[in-house]
């Protein structure tokens, strides 16, 4: 067991299925790290967790949020996890947003020395999304990045009107240059547009700085809590425009695009875990123990 005294660690859990994968991660984590804090958000409307299977250091978030995939709702959880985590005193220094599909797949040592000798505040996926990119570059490389600034940086408008003999017309005008835009978003030369992975970790003054920041209750936030897909754009947009935070466009996170979904990784068995041991990242997605158990097993093993 290694001693987290000097570096204290929690965990934002996000889950809404497989509770016997929620019980196990729970164990892991209390098992690496000495029972850390961790608060959870669990969506009941999709299934049940067991309230008396969960130990003391588990802050379980009630009521909770009703979720959904890509929906705002899922910043909401977030934010509402991170407040409980750092409205006490005695809060962690760090902290790392996983799901119930995440694993450890390095030691506490290694994790907590990474984070110790860190000069950044945020480890965290983040792109500029930029008109330029989506207007005129065809690279299929970057396709996310076009797909982003069609999600967050254009304004559409419909107009539904009837002509003669009943007829219904349908018509929706896109207004996708910056400056026809800036009307209507919240995005500007000081307020920049980023995007990338839901899944972060960052230190307490990056924390607090997202607490206050959507405490305010600004255009930014209102923008995004109109849109899909504002869990891979809110943190990110936030964090980034922050000149006095320091980030690492890094989230210490394995993840395999190479299943041929654009929205979901591929899920890892047996056959992943030589690519998991020479990864640097601290945690790998996704997980499913209904398909292949035996790879936690090992990494049980690995990560001992």
């Amino acid at each position: 067991m290694y001693d987290t005294s000097k570096n204290t660690i929690g965990f934002i859990l996000l889950s809404h299925r497989k509770p016997l994968q929620i019980y196990r991660l729970i164990s892991k984590l209390n098992s690496l790290f000495d029972y850390p804090r961790i608060v959870c958000h669990h969506d009941f409307s999709k299934c049940d967790l067991s309230i008396k299977n969960l130990t003391k250091n588990i802050l379980l978030l009630r009521p909770h949020i009703e979720t959904e995939w890509a929906g705002f709702s899922l910043v909401k959880a977030t934010l509402k996890a991170l407040r409980l985590m750092y409205e006490t005193p005695d809060s962690p220094d760090w902290f790392v947003l996983l799901s119930e599909s995440d694993y450890p797949i390095k030691t506490a040592k290694q994790i907590l020395d990474d984070l110790a000798s860190s000069p950044y505040d945020a480890y965290i996926r983040h792109e500029q999304i930029k008109y330029e990119t989506y207007k005129y570059d065809v690279r299929p490389s970057i396709l996310w990045q076009k797909n982003s600034y069609e999600r967050y940086c254009t304004k559409s408008f419909s107009f539904h009107y009837s002509k003669k003999y009943s007829t219904q017309v349908n018509l929706e005008i896109r207004l996708e240059h910056p400056l026809l835009t800036k009307y209507f978003l919240p995005f500007s030369k000081k307020l920049l547009c980023f995007s990338g992975s839901q899944w972060f970790c960052a230190n307490r003054k990056a924390a607090e700085y997202i607490i206050d920041f959507h405490s305010k209750g600004n255009a930014l936030t209102l923008h995004y809590s109109k849109l899909r897909y504002a869990d891979e754009s809110y943190f990110q947009t936030i964090l980034a425009n922050a000149s006095h935070l320091k980030l690492q466009n890094d989230n210490w996170r394995y993840i395999d695009w190479s299943g041929g979904s654009a929205t979901h990784p591929k899920t890892l068995l047996m056959e992943d875990i030589p690519n998991l041991i020479t990864s640097s990242a601290h945690f790998a997605r996704k997980f499913d123990i209904d398909i292949d158990s035996t790879i936690l097993d090992e990494l049980d093993i690995i990560t001992f």
